[in-house]
């Protein structure tokens, strides 16, 4: 195991490792708070999860300006100086949403927030494509996940601790973080944007922004970002709906919850390595539609209940029954997270053009950021209004509909050479 991982790491560059490095550690700081921002909105303000949900949506739509607004300031300028930029913001704008004290108030401070909290998005993913050759993409990618599920085994164990003491202190310890990562990154790691031609050198910046038309014409790179959507209104809800409805339907404390995340992350650390190395030689359209085909599977699992349906009389689930169905359920969404995670961000720089790399990254994030800004209010609607287990249900419907469109992107460009999977390594190298 030891020889392997020692293998693993004199494959990728020293500037990769320092990416992975300083990513865990602002990791860290990121699941310290995010899993329990809806339940802090919901316990400060005495609202429901559809008022979480508009403030959650908001943070969603001025982020999606921002990442394009990104996007073309990346493939102009460069990635370094926009990550330190984030990094910074995200410092200050961390502290002043827990200083907050009016719900009114939180709505102006989102948009503000959420423009500039998702500017330096597309930097951080063209970062990684510069530095990693495509035949190692996917798999490096892989390594993020395992260091960014390192983060999340230990972040929401000690967010689920501060969050019984004080809500504060998740703000104040991510916006600490925040600061020593963008201390790190500044000493640390160099420009990676590649040598751009003399056409983009020249190209004005109202030009590149209108490279966003080129993009979109691309139809095939916007399906696949609209399965990707479509599936992301799912994956959502597992960290912004699903604390709350732990909390409301099955007694489950904020600490429990982030015992839950820890399960995930502990899955991908122990597999990641090994599914990645083995999904390299399969379409990743395919291997798209298998991921998704598990959250379809895990996601529904959250809204049955197997012992009451044999006998409600009889079989009643426990609290600790329940705990252990919902862990075997985050275990298997989890599967298909290690699969779908690491194929779709080197996916989306394989259908980029060097040039316009970061500006193909800012759409990718729509793929996140859509669905973060539909999703909890929708869900709040249900889980508010209606039988919470039917949220799940739609949720395992969305996924499969998912599958059939990357199945259909398989059909159509799996035969292309960016998009073949990585020929077999032999023997002797296994």
């Amino acid at each position: 195991m030891l020889t392997r991982l020692k293998n693993i790491y004199h494959e990728y560059s020293p500037k990769f490792w320092l990416v992975v490095g300083v990513s865990f550690i602002d990791g860290i700081g990121g699941t310290i708070l995010f899993p329990f921002f809806s339940l802090y909105i919901t316990w400060k303000f005495g609202v429901g999860m559809t008022q979480a949900g508009i403030v959650l949506g908001i943070f969603s739509v001025f982020g999606m300006v921002g990442a394009m607004l990104g996007g073309a300031l990346t493939d102009k300028f460069g990635r370094r100086n926009l990550i330190l930029f984030g990094l910074i913001f995200s410092a200050f704008s961390t502290l002043s949403l827990g200083l907050v004290n009016e719900l009114a108030i939180l709505y102006p401070l989102a948009v503000i927030v959420g423009l500039f909290s998702s500017i330096a998005g597309p930097a951080h993913q063209a970062m990684i494509a510069d530095i990693l050759p495509e035949k190692q993409r996917a798999e490096g990618f892989g390594i993020l996940r395992v260091a960014g599920n390192l983060a999340w085994m230990i972040g929401p164990i000690i967010g689920g601790f501060l969050a019984n003491r004080s809500y504060f202190a998740l703000f104040v310890t991510d916006a600490i973080i925040s600061s020593v990562v963008a201390i790190l990154f500044y000493f640390l790691i160099s420009e990676t944007k590649p040598e751009g031609s003399a056409e983009s050198k020249a190209e004005s910046m109202l030009q590149t922004f209108k490279g966003y038309f080129v993009v979109m014409r691309n139809w095939a790179y916007v399906a696949f970002i609209a399965a990707a959507i479509v599936m992301g209104l799912v994956y959502q809800q597992m960290y912004n709906s699903l604390s709350v409805y732990l909390r409301d339907n099955h007694g489950i404390a904020p600490q429990g919850y982030g015992f839950l995340m820890t399960t995930s992350a502990v899955t991908v650390i122990l597999l990641q390595f090994w599914t990645t190395r083995r999904i390299k030689y399969r379409s990743p359209f395919i291997m798209m539609a298998l991921g998704a085909f598990f959250y379809a599977v895990g996601f529904a699992m959250f809204g049955f209940d197997p012992l009451s349906s044999l006998n409600g009389s009889l079989f009643t689930l426990s609290l600790r029954g329940a705990y252990v169905w919902f862990m075997s359920a985050v275990v298997v969404i989890t599967i298909g997270e290690m699969i779908i995670m690491p194929v779709s961000q080197a996916l989306a720089a394989n259908f980029a053009p060097e040039d316009m790399r970061g500006r193909y990254m800012a759409i990718f994030e729509l793929s996140w950021a859509i669905p973060a800004t539909f999703g909890p209010g929708l869900a709040g609607l249900i889980l508010d209004n209606y039988n919470p287990n039917l949220l799940w249900y739609l949720g395992g419907i969305l996924c499969l509909i998912s599958v059939s469109g990357f199945y259909a992107l398989h059909l159509h460009l799996g035969g292309q050479k960016r998009f073949a999977p990585a020929d077999p390594e032999p023997a002797s190298a296994m």
